[in-house]
């Protein structure tokens, strides 16, 4: 398999940290790769070097001739008052048949293309970025983060494309469940070095697992030899007649070796406080409307959630679920109806934005000192903060120059400075790795009280979650039942009719109409691939060619010659008939997009 990029001896250093250290690895052409390693480790320094957004302060990033590398940008690139049409038009410079035909694999179609791109969520704007990097027309798509704050419709959309996706595939994700359906390969960067395992998110867990406790294995039995031959060589080395053994044995006992154990990085220790358990309803909301004095984003709600549970809120973005959340937790006055609490409820709250918002003149130790109770000690303080990574000197760190990791543990350190019996959690996962977001859902697992949460983390959710309200067309609807459950109808609903991945407001009564345009756009992308598929077998025969031609032009022996160049010009029909194929399918897709 052909190498579209390499990275050799690449080394890069910030200030005193060492991301990449003599790192070397090949990317296989459509290799579908997930990265992982422990935030800060330098993922997305990686990303902006290979891109060329930052240079490597030594070594060299080689790209193959045949790369076309699609980056999914996390910046705006959007003109102020621009349309969806007019940006990807300008992005792209395609023309406006070609945008469309792309712009409708996201279920970008209609009115939508014709509203400007501001006004869109920041789900609805990814789309946009995705339907822009295909019009490019990339066989390596670079994507860090891409599921950040998308909706639940729009990752499974998103996941459905990278599935299907003819070209090679690198993804910064911290959400393994969104890695182990999209990645067949698993990037590794830990300690500055690149390492590819031929596996899946879950082997790849599993193998470093193995390999660890395999080491471990192997160490103790070595110790045990060691001490052994140590003890003979202490009692038979003063004795002349075992004094060759014993020498003997010294030389076995210096061949033996440890072996180096990848040093364990430290992981968040959460514990989550919890008093005066209480049973029965712990909510209940009464023909509650929730939204602002000008909109009305949900009306005629009743729900009841009880004691004990763990409820997730689910729904399109802007479909309300920040709101409900505020609205419950009295940080945002209902509409109408009423929300009320059951007896001795003690309700601890983590906002979705809360990080970006600390005071940035304090040190760690003065926020959590402000966060305690009264019979809270000074060494608790210091034990919650030390269990979420800030030890020693760290505490007297200022927030202003915490990263969004760090504020995001802060908060929920300072959260579990009092005990509550109630949890409102909006978006907890944000900005924290994989093995704090694990960490988080084993804590909430044991906590015996109630938890109500959002989260875009779908493997998250699974864990934690046995009861689901979903929030959409302007009502709320509870589903007592499990959050896989759940998904399983939004994914049946989702493979039955792709329109489910547009927002209820948006979504069209389906007829005779839709079906025939349904199946122009199932025709068109059939086209597409073969297309694609054509230009991978156009891009292979040239390469062949091109190899017999420099052998061609290298060898003096006259018959050698007359085979080479016999098998040129085969290859060259063959590229022909292949090219004239391409031809006519390019003539089926313009037909098409002009019907």
């Amino acid at each position: 398999m052909a190498t579209l990029l390499e990275i050799k001896n690449a080394s890069k250093r910030y200030a005193d940290q060492l991301l990449l250290d003599n790192a070397s690895v090949a990317l296989p052409d459509r290799c579908k790769i997930g990265m992982v390693g422990r935030n800060g480790a330098g993922k997305s320094t990686l990303c902006r070097v290979l891109v060329g957004g930052e240079e490597l302060d030594s070594g060299q990033v080689i790209r193959h001739p045949r790369l076309r590398l699609g980056y999914l940008r996390q910046h705006d690139p959007f003109r102020p008052g621009e349309s969806v049409m007019a940006f990807l038009i300008r992005d792209s410079g395609q023309p406006d048949w070609r945008c469309g035909e792309v712009a409708a694999e996201f279920a970008l179609k209609g009115p939508p293309l014709e509203r400007p791109v501001s006004e869109l969520s920041g789900g609805w704007q990814t789309r946009v970025k995705l339907a822009a990097l295909l019009l490019h027309e990339p066989n390596l798509l670079l994507l860090d983060e891409p599921t950040n704050f998308l909706d639940l419709r729009t990752q499974i959309l998103l996941e459905h494309f990278l599935k299907h996706f003819a070209g090679g595939i690198l993804m910064v994700s911290h959400d393994r469940g969104f890695l182990k359906a999209t990645c067949t390969h698993t990037l590794e960067l830990a300690q500055g070095q690149l390492t590819l395992f031929p596996s899946d998110i879950d082997q790849y867990v599993q193998h470093k697992a193995e390999r660890r406790e395999h080491d471990r294995r192997v160490n103790a039995a070595t110790l045990a030899k060691r001490k052994q031959l140590e003890t003979f060589i202490q009692k038979n080395r003063a004795n002349a007649n075992t004094a060759s053994q014993a020498r003997s044995k010294k030389k076995q006992l210096d061949r033996l070796q440890l072996v180096e154990l990848e040093s364990d990085e430290k992981t968040v220790a959460f514990h989550v406080p919890q008093d005066n358990i209480r049973r029965g309803t712990a909510v209940r909301c009464s023909g509650l409307a929730i939204g602002y004095p000008d909109h009305t984003v949900a009306s005629h709600i009743d729900l009841e959630i009880e004691h004990g549970t763990c409820t997730v809120v689910v729904g399109d973005n802007g479909q309300g679920k920040t709101t409900i959340l505020r609205t419950l937790v009295d940080s945002l006055p209902p509409l109408a109806g009423e929300v009320r609490w059951g007896y001795g409820c003690q309700i601890g709250i983590y906002a979705q934005h809360v990080y970006s918002s600390l005071p940035a003149d304090q040190t760690i130790r003065q926020y959590l000192d402000g966060c305690r109770g009264p019979d809270t000690t000074t060494q608790t303080v210091l034990d919650i903060a030390g269990s979420f990574l800030f030890q020693g000197d760290l505490v007297d760190k200022r927030i202003e120059v915490l990263s969004g990791g760090e504020r995001a543990r802060l908060c929920l350190a300072g959260l579990l400075l009092a005990p509550h019996n109630v949890l409102v959690l909006d978006e907890p996962g944000n900005h924290l790795d994989v093995e704090t977001v694990d960490a988080l859902a084993d804590a909430l697992n044991q906590f015996e009280g109630t938890v109500i949460l959002t989260s875009h983390d779908r493997h998250f959710v699974h864990r934690v979650a046995n009861s689901v309200i979903e929030i959409g067309d302007g009502k709320a609807t509870h589903y007592p039942s499990s959050y896989d459950s759940y998904l399983y109808r939004v994914e049946k609903e989702f493979d039955h009719d792709p329109a489910t991945a547009v927002p209820a407001a948006e979504r069209k009564s389906s007829g005779p109409a839709s079906q025939r345009r349904k199946n122009r756009v199932a025709e068109q992308r059939s086209v597409r691939k073969q297309v694609a598929s054509l230009e991978r077998k156009i891009a292979e025969l040239d390469d062949r060619k091109r190899s017999l031609q420099q052998q061609l032009l290298a060898t003096t022996d006259a018959s050698q010659a007359e085979r080479l160049h016999e098998q040129v010009q085969q290859l060259q029909s063959e590229i022909e008939a292949v090219e004239q194929r391409w031809f006519e399918l390019q003539e089926t897709a313009e037909s098409q997009s002009a019907g």
